[in-house]
């Protein structure tokens, strides 16, 4: 008895922390996932929420940690048992001959509506062809009049005024230029039109990375006065045997120019130097060693002691955005290279998950310098194979040099995210009390949304052309990366302050902070972000009491 007496004694002591219990575990990457959770959501969504939140019950005794824990162990039996109940409960033969239904309807309705849009297009260009007719003959009546009364024109002037395609330098189609095609094709063409609208809203495509400085989400502006003008501040500035440094930051805070962008990066991030004369034999000499580098140990990533990290890298790089960019194989190639070499050359973090994305704003604005059109329809592969060097190398070295501001963001244990996430809360506790609040009421933790937005720098919130114009901020901004990014990301949590109070449970936030609606957002909404992040910044970075209950 007393065996068994100290044995339930002993359970009751280290009840605390159980082994086997499942800890989350965060990361860049969203959640997996899970049936079971997501089938559990769905069920307790519609039952009234408990008055009060309790806390789960802790084991007393090994007999009730034992059937507590039984199945922590159990790993991918759930998804099978999951898949079975669903087989149990389906008859393929009554889905099948739903399905059937469902598609025949859908068939017929589709024909309807076709034969009614071929007879209402067909009378309409009926109609067109018997008004451009008469209008024509109306035309030829008065221009008779016209000379019979003795109002000659000379040819040329009638030549313009009649049959001109351009009319106040503007082209214009005139109506016999205009392609006048079969019913059966017209027809076709407006079936086709009606598949398109009756799919889901699809907004305009708008360019990953704006063409001008100034980019709003409707679509990319012609160059303003004063973006010509600033512009040419730039050159001015850039022109100088000795670059102001200082001078071009204040240029640069506002947003660069896309095509002073290569250099201006380099300049800010101290991958140049600011004398023009040496630039071109750094150029030359960090390019060499780079690829140095990549002789001396990129033969060596299937080496047992290096095969994890480039596996994990050759994992992550399809996960990149933009997708369509990353998925070439060429570019593929160079991501996996530039992160391997500076794993190697950084042991004392090695690769981690995150840190692939920053690769992706120096590609693409270096690409830039030897293309015109838009990055996401181009293929890297066509550019020269000097070029790609160059561009593989300069993104290297500007990466390196963003890390090392921010490597205690990726050594063991992540201190500098730990640290950066903590700090963002106190700040939005003093700053927005309510938001700050409402997310301790519903248990959002800061470390299950933040930790991406410091890992990342917020690459996977916003799109890629709103990145590059944060990042012309960060590199004019004194320790932009590793001390303003602070400010922004309070700025942008406050920024959804109406739709966080909104949601009412924690499933809720989660959704809404992993999946904000940024997706239209251009460099008017950037400007605006930056700007109160400054704000904040000027009240709080030289006060730390201020924002420390």
């Amino acid at each position: 008895m007393s065996t068994d007496a100290n044995k339930k004694q002993f359970w009751k002591r280290n009840a605390a922390k159980v082994p086997g219990s499942i800890q989350h575990v965060y990361g860049a990457q969203h959640p997996p996932f899970d049936p079971l959770l997501h089938a559990n959501l769905i069920k307790a969504g519609n039952k009234p929420p408990p008055a009060t939140p309790g806390k789960p019950k802790k084991a007393t005794t090994f007999q009730e940690f034992e059937s507590i824990t039984s199945d922590a162990w159990d790993v991918g039996d759930d998804d099978d048992e999951l898949l079975a109940m669903a087989a149990q409960n389906l008859n393929i033969e009554v889905v099948m001959e739903t399905a059937n239904k469902v598609i025949e309807n859908h068939s017929k309705q589709q024909e309807r509506q076709r034969q009614d849009d071929t007879a209402e297009l067909e009378q309409r260009q009926e109609d067109t062809l018997e008004e451009c007719v008469e209008d024509e003959e109306e035309d030829e009546e008065e221009e008779e009049d016209r000379i019979g009364e003795g109002d000659v024109t000379s040819p040329e002037v009638l030549f313009g005024s009649h049959s001109s395609p351009y009319t106040d330098g503007r082209l214009v189609k005139s109506h016999s230029e205009a392609p006048i095609g079969s019913p059966k094709d017209a027809a076709g063409e407006h079936a086709a039109l009606h598949r398109q609208r009756s799919l889901p809203h699809r907004p305009p495509v708008i360019p990953l990375v704006a063409r001008m400085a100034d980019q709003n989400t409707s679509g990319t502006p012609a160059m303003t006065e004063r973006e010509a003008s600033r512009l040419d501040k730039f050159k001015q500035l850039l022109a100088g045997p000795n670059t102001d440094l200082e001078e071009l930051r204040k240029l640069s805070w506002s947003g660069i120019p896309r095509q002073v962008r290569p250099i201006t990066w380099k300049l800010l991030s101290g991958y140049l130097p600011a004398n023009a004369e040496r630039r071109d034999s750094v150029l030359q000499r960090k390019r060499q060693e780079y690829f140095g580098f990549i002789q001396q140990y990129y033969d060596s990533r299937n080496d047992e002691h290096h095969q994890d990290t480039y596996r994990q890298i050759h994992i992550d790089i399809p996960r990149m955005n933009p997708e369509c960019l990353v998925l070439q194989p060429k570019v593929t190639e160079i991501f996996e290279r530039i992160l391997f070499i500076w794993a190697i050359r950084h042991p004392a973090s090695g690769y981690v998950q995150g840190i692939n994305d920053l690769v992706t704003p120096f590609f693409v604005v270096y690409v830039f310098e030897y293309i015109e059109e838009e990055v996401e329809n181009f293929d890297v592969s066509s550019l020269q194979e000097e070029a790609l060097r160059n561009i593989e190398a300069d993104s290297f070295w500007c990466m390196s040099k963003l890390l090392d501001g921010i490597q205690d963001n990726y050594t063991f244990a992540q201190p500098g995210i730990q640290r950066k996430v903590k700090a963002l809360e106190e700040l939005v506790s003093r700053i927005d009390e309510s938001v700050h609040r409402h997310m301790h009421h519903y248990e959002v933790e800061y470390l299950q949304f933040a930790f991406r937005w410091m890992n990342n720098l917020l690459m996977r919130e916003l799109p890629l052309r709103c990145t590059i114009r944060l990042w012309d901020t960060y590199q004019a901004e004194p320790e932009g990366f590793s001390h303003f990014h602070l400010y922004v990301c309070a700025a942008f949590l406050v920024r959804w302050r109406k739709e966080i109070l909104e949601e009412r449970d924690f499933q809720g936030l989660m959704i809404l902070l992993q999946n904000l609606p940024t997706m239209h957002w251009g460099n008017e909404e950037v400007s605006v972000l930056l700007a109160e992040a400054y704000r904040l910044k000027f009240a709080f970075a030289d006060a730390p009491n201020h924002y420390k209950r």
